[in-house]
């Protein structure tokens, strides 16, 4: 199992099959997501099925989302992490999109905020990337909150899946 980063209160390792219970609770509630599309999972083999697609992307780009483990307790309590973008989304392609997602019993803690600063100081530092973008609906405050407290700047408004989102980004400081 490789860990990737630690904070002061979280693990971000690799994604693990058994990670698949975690991943269900999170991804089967429709609060988390509201501003994913609404379409939560409806069985734990699409969570597993989901672990697996993630651990492909760690083979083909060296890079995927991690989970995220509380440190106190040892639960997993979402994932953080980047992801490379091959496809053209707002007219981009081939970036590094940082993410974080989180069971709701974890919500409210700054454990997103936590993860992320984990998450960007690695791409910066790891994998001396020159800028990383994220991506939110621009309904979604807390998400948006999240990436402006690491650093993201809101870039445009674009059309996602029919909704509106934030282009955001950050770049490397000299």
């Amino acid at each position: 199992m490789k860990i990737f980063a630690e904070t002061e209160r979280l693990i971000l390792r690799e994604l693990l099959p058994e990670d698949a219970a975690g991943m269900f609770e999170m991804d089967g509630d429709p609060e988390v997501h509201l501003f994913l599309g609404n379409k939560p999972v409806l069985s734990i083999e699409q969570s597993k099925a989901d672990i697996e697609f993630i651990r492909k992307q760690y083979i083909e780009n060296g890079i995927g989302r991690w989970a995220v483990m509380e440190k106190s307790t040892g639960n997993f309590i979402g994932w953080a992490g980047l992801k490379l973008i091959k496809e053209p989304i707002n007219n981009h392609h081939h970036y590094y999109d940082l993410g974080y997602r989180f069971s709701k019993r974890f919500w409210g803690k700054g454990y997103a905020t936590e993860a992320a600063i984990a998450v960007r100081d690695y791409g910066f530092n790891e994998l001396k990337l020159n800028e990383i973008i994220g991506i939110a609906d621009t309904n979604n405050l807390g998400s948006i909150h999240v990436l402006e407290k690491v650093g993201l700047k809101r870039i445009s408004i674009f059309n996602y899946g029919g909704i509106k989102h934030h282009w955001m980004k950050i770049e490397k400081s000299v």
